[in-house]
């Protein structure tokens, strides 16, 4: 029987009994490594990219591959839309080709174009409104390092350090699904999506300050100052930014066997500092691995319907 047409663009797709299942299912595929199934036979998975990438690339490549089926890397170099292609024209097209279309973007209403056309599902690999599968990671990351059950068990603590950016965002779509305390250090005029903030109602909170924001927090979470397009802000945001560094002394507020967590990549002695992405509190690199396995998951959630 086919499997319905189900697209990912943002978190809450899920609701949250199949977001608990799928970092669930993630962690099955950590164990069973290049060993398991394969429900992707002769499937073929396109990454249609307009932002450089290494972690999102190499991880929707590798999983197409270990489940069975093809990664298809494009570029706006290695396509029509780099030219000027209506994106209806080239969902429908690819439609026709492809299982699944993985896309990493500028805006987020590119990507809803793309979903609105394509006959087949269109996964969020990134957009300036969200970034969901690295959530994914997150969680799973978050389990390994908590239990099982610490998505589920009251008192998760989540603080999150720097811009209201598509991290940020994707930070409350989580948090708007398992009911987490999430708090969020922004500066002023830096805030993320107000609609998310009032949809995870009492669970998150902005603040001003990265010391009120980690106090007794399990996970400290941050990302670059000045994301992929905003090259142009860089020099202003430093300056805003000044303070909001994740270092040794604001990670000591934090609860004792707290996380560290960095999407990547990360500018070291700017709003992480050396000795924690490389110390002992440092998750980020189970973080990154843990990409590969939640993207396993997902795709099979979208192409097999397991």
């Amino acid at each position: 029987m086919a499997v319905q047409k189900r697209d990912f663009l943002r978190l809450t797709d899920l609701d949250r009994s199949e977001l608990l299942d799928l970092v669930e299912r993630a962690a099955e595929w950590k164990l069973l490594g290049k060993g398991g199934p394969r429900p992707l036979d002769r499937q073929t998975v396109a990454l249609v990219f307009e932002k450089a990438s290494t972690r999102t690339r190499v991880s929707f490549q590798v999983a197409a591959y270990q489940l069975g089926g093809n990664g298809l890397f494009l570029s706006p170099r290695d396509t029509q839309l780099g030219r000027g292609e209506p994106i209806r024209d080239t969902a429908r097209v690819l439609s026709r080709y492809v299982d699944c279309l993985v896309v990493r973007t500028f805006e987020h209403s590119k990507l809803e174009e793309m979903a609105r056309f394509a006959s087949v599902p269109v996964v969020n690999a990134l957009t300036d409104a969200s970034h969901p599968c690295q959530l994914l990671a997150d969680l799973l990351t978050i389990t390994e390092r908590f239990g099982a059950d610490a998505l589920v068990k009251p008192g998760l603590t989540v603080a999150w350090i720097g811009d209201g950016n598509n991290m940020a965002n994707s930070w409350l779509e989580a948090c708007v699904l398992l009911g987490f305390e999430l708090r969020l250090a922004c500066p002023e005029g830096y805030d993320p999506d107000p609609a998310l903030l009032a949809r995870a109602g009492g669970h998150a909170r902005v603040v001003r300050t990265p010391a009120e924001a980690v106090a007794g927090a399990h996970v400290v979470n941050t990302d670059v100052w000045a994301s992929m397009g905003q090259e142009a802000e860089a020099e202003e945001r430093k300056r805003r930014f000044a303070g909001f560094i994740v270092d040794e002394a604001l990670m000591a507020r934090a609860r004792p066997n707290a996380i560290a967590l960095h999407c990547l990549p990360a500018h070291r002695g700017e709003e992480i500092a050396e000795r924690v992405l490389e110390g002992p509190q440092s998750a980020v690199f189970d973080e990154a691995e843990n990409r590969l396995h939640a993207q396993k998951a997902l795709l099979e959630l979208l192409l097999s319907g397991r």
